[in-house]
């Protein structure tokens, strides 16, 4: 295997940057490293892939329908207990200053409601949170996601539909 970044110490020992342990984990995952010279490695992170490994590697066809497959998948949103715990409907009604942007949000929870999408708006709020505080920068918006308002104010974009007067049917149809 040949490391992305080899690095060599002044003794010549082999120094692995997180990339190149994490190619080796996932590349070999029966391989035993029973120690490595690490450089930048955030090693709960690694210690997280090494225990979760097979969870990566193992592949095994199960038999059942797509509409179960999805609710089961929908099921297990990845994502810290505070933001599983969330209203959602009320963090993002508690957002709005105006009557008008009362109404539109209430139509529009009610519409996530009914697609039983209120997970994915609190794993939303979570991603979004997260990119703030790492800094990530993400687009101000794409396709028709921005007639949401709900999403504007959770973050997923910077288009405020209302002062546009995009029609959310644009989004949730």
């Amino acid at each position: 295997m040949t490391l992305k970044k080899m690095i060599k110490d002044k003794l010549g020992q082999i120094v692995l940057e997180e990339d190149d342990l994490i190619d080796i984990l996932m590349t070999d995952p029966e391989r035993e490293i029973k120690h490595a010279l690490v450089k930048d490695v955030d090693l709960s992170k690694v210690k997280e892939l090494i225990d979760n490994i097979h969870k990566f590697v193992e592949y095994k066809p199960i038999d059942i329908d797509i509409t179960t497959f999805d609710s089961v998948m929908q099921s297990q949103w990845h994502m810290p207990e505070d933001y599983q715990n969330l209203d959602i409907a009320q963090w993002v009604l508690d957002q709005c200053k105006e009557d008008y942007e009362l109404q539109r949000v209430g139509e529009e929870l009610l519409l996530y409601q009914e697609r039983d999408l209120f997970d994915l708006l609190k794993y939303l709020k979570y991603l979004v949170d997260t990119m703030r505080d790492n800094n990530v920068i993400w687009g101000v918006g794409r396709g028709s996601s921005v007639a949401s308002y709900v999403l504007y104010l959770i973050g997923v974009h910077r288009i405020n539909s209302l002062y546009y007067n995009l029609d959310v049917a644009e989004f949730l149809r």
